[in-house]
């Protein structure tokens, strides 16, 4: 379940809020979005993916809400570590993290371009 939203890191561009597709998340105007429904995250990491600053950590245990420190998780190196291992983002170039199986759409365009399908087709 999402465990903590790093408050110093966040950008305020409301991407977990859009990636989330239970809704945790809820928008706040001018601030950090705020973990408002815990109990309806499905652990699906969308939200870690989505998040470009790398201010959100979810934790491996879905069924229930766990309690983390903010400074230990930081201190820890997880905080964008799921991004790193699925090749997401400014990842996907390098050769370490080559598993892009979430970042679909990259995948579908480099797929196109292979077949030699247009974008506006």
């Amino acid at each position: 379940m999402i465990a903590l939203l790093v408050e110093d890191r966040c950008t305020k561009c409301n991407a977990c809020v859009r990636a989330c597709p239970t809704n945790v998340f809820e928008a706040v105007p001018n601030g950090v979005p705020r973990i408002a429904r815990v109990d309806d995250c499905q652990t699906c990491y969308m939200c870690e993916l989505y998040c470009e600053a790398d201010a959100l950590y979810v934790a491996s245990d879905c069924n229930r809400a766990e309690q983390v420190d903010e400074q230990t998780v930081v201190a820890s190196g997880l905080l964008g570590q799921f991004r790193r291992d699925h090749g997401w983002g400014e990842w996907s170039s390098d050769p370490r993290y080559q598993n892009q199986h979430w970042y679909m759409g990259e995948v579908f365009r480099r797929a196109r371009e292979q077949v030699g399908v247009r974008s506006d087709d």
